[in-house]
């Protein structure tokens, strides 16, 4: 499975209570502890016989102790799926296309080269940059980041829905380290082991990993080149086709349209345009109708390329957000159709505006991010309570107006 596809199929499951609880109850330990010693006593015969040298494992596991916080991680996993308005506004915003269009300046010699190399379009590079790490910026937090070894360990000893995977991914980032890609204080990664700016799981950094810029390790965790060049390669390797877009905003016609992938030809003759009114650029690729917002939301014609973006996550809100803030990475000027949002969306500082003032009234303790999480959600909601207003939750123009006025 690509990059973080396993990881975040699995992040969908809520931990059994059991061995998970045993190891976070303050009550035993010891017991714990002790457990887990032989756990990892127990896994090094498997480890060594997977590839991993003696040396590597032993200095790799001396001292380690299993993670509370990244059992917690796994146990309080969202169940809920979001509304589509919310999952968009949280990662195609203002800020996140001039920070990319930032980027796209700074790195524009390394971009030319991996365009050139591996034929992938540098502005779903820069989207997908953003979406995993929002440019690096997460890597940085000590609130996220976590020694990938020791959470991939924890999770093979006390999560029996993820030990499976955790344990195939220990020993792919053993072998990490046995490369001298990386030291192991610097193996950092998210609480289920999703690594670096561009966020791979081990066995995918194993497959895809490159060393664009020539110094002999394949670093996505400190060179972008490498970072951005691994995404490349990714995407190459599952069937990007050069030139092409991931899809289309469309305008579909009244009444019931065939399901199925039809060449964009087709669609046309059954009344299915662009939004902007611009033509389409070829009309022999194949395409698939989505309306993820259902037909009072847009529309969109989906052609390879965004079955390409889903081999990172196999999610289609994840594709289409990757394709849709590329596009105004490049230059473009957003939906036509917006979603069916229930309010007035806010732009990313007033987003962030929101989120200061609701601290200040000693609602929020959250950063100030501009991302509406369950923090900020429930935040609003207490003051929504406290003022008389609908306690739903959204982050919009109304609240905002009448948090200026307090």
């Amino acid at each position: 499975m690509s990059v973080r596809n396993t990881a975040r199929r699995m992040t969908a499951l809520v931990t059994a209570a059991g061995l998970t609880l045993a190891l976070l109850m303050p009550a035993g330990p010891a017991f714990a502890d002790a457990g887990f010693r032989q756990w990892v006593a127990g896994f090094r015969a498997t480890a060594v016989a997977g590839g991993v040298s003696s040396a590597v494992y032993d200095q790799s596991m001396r001292g380690i102790e299993p993670d509370p916080v990244v059992l917690e991680k796994a146990r309080t996993q969202p169940e809920f799926t979001a509304p589509a308005w919310d999952y968009f506004d949280n990662r195609v915003h203002d800020q996140a296309v001039a920070n990319g269009q930032a980027m796209a300046r700074k790195w524009k010699p390394w971009l030319d080269r991996i365009e050139a190399r591996f034929g992938v379009d540098r502005n779903i590079l820069l989207a997908i940059w953003s979406m995993e790490s929002n440019y690096g910026e997460t890597l940085k937090r000590d609130d996220i980041m976590r020694n990938v070894v020791r959470s991939l360990a924890t999770l093979a000893y006390g999560d029996p829905k993820r030990s499976k995977y955790a344990r195939t991914q220990l020993i792919a980032a053993l072998k990490i380290l046995q490369t001298g890609d990386i030291d192991e204080s610097h193996l950092m990664g998210s609480w289920a082991g999703a690594m670096g700016q561009t966020q791979f799981i081990p066995t995918s950094y194993q497959r895809y990993a490159v060393d664009m810029d020539g110094n002999g390790r394949r670093d996505i965790w400190n060179s972008i080149p490498d970072a951005l060049a691994t995404s490349a390669n990714l995407l190459k390797k599952n069937g990007w086709q050069a030139g092409k877009t991931w899809g289309y905003e469309v305008t579909i016609p009244a009444g019931k349209l065939p399901g199925g992938a039809k060449t964009i030809a087709q669609w046309q003759a059954l009344g299915v345009v662009r939004a902007n009114g611009k033509p389409f650029r070829n009309l022999t690729d194949k395409a698939t109708l989505k309306v993820p917002d259902g037909r009072g939301g847009p529309a969109f014609l989906m052609i390879r390329n965004f079955s390409v973006i889903k081999a990172y996550n196999n999610a289609d809100k994840y594709a289409l957000a990757v394709g849709l803030l590329a596009d105004e990475i490049a230059g473009g000027t957003g939906l036509v159709q917006d979603w069916q949002r229930p309010f007035t969306k806010l732009t990313f500082e007033e987003r962030q505006e929101l989120q200061k003032r609701l601290s200040e009234h000693g609602y929020y303790d959250g950063k100030f991010d501009g991302k509406i999480g369950d923090g900020s959600k429930a935040a609003i909601m207490a003051y929504q309570a406290r003022v008389g207003l609908t306690q739903d939750g959204y982050p919009s123009l109304e609240v905002l107006k009448w948090l200026r006025k307090q």
